[in-house]
């Protein structure tokens, strides 16, 4: 087996998609972390992740890699609350600020994996268990030179492909046009995913406009979704 192949990946990869920046801690945010994280972080573990036990009822899981400060992901949440949401973010600031919202919005499909989505992925995600993954403006690593530190790659997506229920879906977004053009490329060649567009994707109802996104919008800056499905059998 080569080092290229999906299942050696998460296991021998020295490059990874993301730097640990530190970064301030608001009082509402260690507060959330202290009180909030023992229910609603769930810790690391190299084994399957028991979704019904830990969401405490049944229903399709979608899991978001990397969600920031988590704005857009509770109000994905609140909207969508038959679906239980898996969020993986490595920042602390990022986790703190998302407790503190499912505090306020007081939400019960929310879970987080503070960790390294590529080694969550591989060992926490039952194969077939995920009806979606959303993964929205990930770190473009601009120059060139870093460019083999992006997340989309050929083999982490065949590794999300088998996570993937059949008529699951990947929903991918990005506000960088190289970034975009390289995630189309990529998706496009895995055969285990269809493409739902003739290229980019509408943004779907569900995915909130950010205020950093809004603005962008406002300069004439461009967004691309990416949105491809897992056909069923």
């Amino acid at each position: 087996m080569t080092d290229d192949t999906p299942s050696s990946f998460p296991h021998r990869r020295s490059i990874r998609s993301f730097v640990v920046r530190a970064g301030r801690m608001g009082t509402g945010q260690v507060r959330a972390l202290e009180t909030l994280g023992p229910r609603f972080v769930l810790p690391y573990a190299p084994q399957p992740l028991d979704a019904a036990a830990a969401f405490g009822r049944e229903a399709p899981l979608v899991l978001e890699i990397g969600f920031g400060m988590g704005h857009a992901t509770a109000e994905i949440a609140r909207a969508l609350s038959g679906t239980n949401f898996l969020g993986v973010e490595v920042h602390t600031p990022g986790v703190g600020a998302l407790l503190k919202l499912i505090d306020e919005q007081q939400l019960t499909n929310l879970r987080i994996v503070q960790h390294d989505a590529v080694e969550v992925l591989e060992h926490m995600i039952a194969p077939g268990s995920l009806a979606g993954v959303h993964i929205f403006f990930p770190d473009p690593w601009h120059k060139k030179k870093h460019n083999k530190r992006r997340l989309i790659q050929a083999p982490f997506v065949a590794k999300l492909v088998t996570r993937l229920a059949p008529g699951g879906y990947l929903h991918c977004a990005t506000d960088w046009q190289p970034y975009a053009e390289q995630m189309l490329e990529v998706l496009s060649a895995e055969p285990g995913l269809r493409n739902t567009a003739e290229g980019y994707a509408p943004k779907p109802a569900y995915r909130p406009l950010t205020k950093f996104e809004n603005r962008g919008l406002k300069l004439g800056h461009g967004v691309w979704d990416l949105v491809f499905v897992k056909p069923p059998r």
